[in-house]
């Protein structure tokens, strides 16, 4: 709209090249300020879509059990733990996706080390690594 008003853009689909945006946006921006005002254009829409399958604080809890020195070993076991706390069964992919990309986290695997490894050597690579 300031645009538009100081002439600094001639056009919507100029003021859309200048904002990075695509030009129906602006279009949709401006609808809404004409039809109820900067009240309109502020308010938040409320997603429409499908309920998560694992309710926020079920998700909240199993992010603290994440951080917990102890955690989870495995997919499965988080899988299994979702199970009890639900009482219905979760998808491991469904698990997966929660746990990585929407929390950032993983489940806690200890990895083996070699038994030839010495530590001399280990602290060695880490100084020229």
């Amino acid at each position: 709209m300031y645009l538009l008003k100081t002439k600094k853009a001639q056009s919507v689909i100029e003021a859309a090249s200048l904002l990075g945006r695509n030009r129906v946006t602006l279009q949709d921006w401006l609808k809404k300020y004409r039809d109820g005002g900067l009240e309109e254009l502020l308010c938040k829409k409320v997603s429409t879509g499908r309920p998560r399958e694992i309710p926020s604080g079920l998700e909240k809890a199993l992010e603290n059990e994440l951080q917990s020195p102890e955690g989870f070993n495995s997919y499965g076991e988080i899988c299994q733990w979702l199970e009890e706390r639900l009482g219905r069964e979760v998808k491991y992919k469904t698990v997966h996706q929660l746990v990585h990309y929407r929390l950032k986290a993983s489940p806690k695997i200890a990895r083996p080390k070699s038994q030839q490894q010495l530590p001399e050597k280990l602290e060695a690579f880490k100084k020229t690594f």
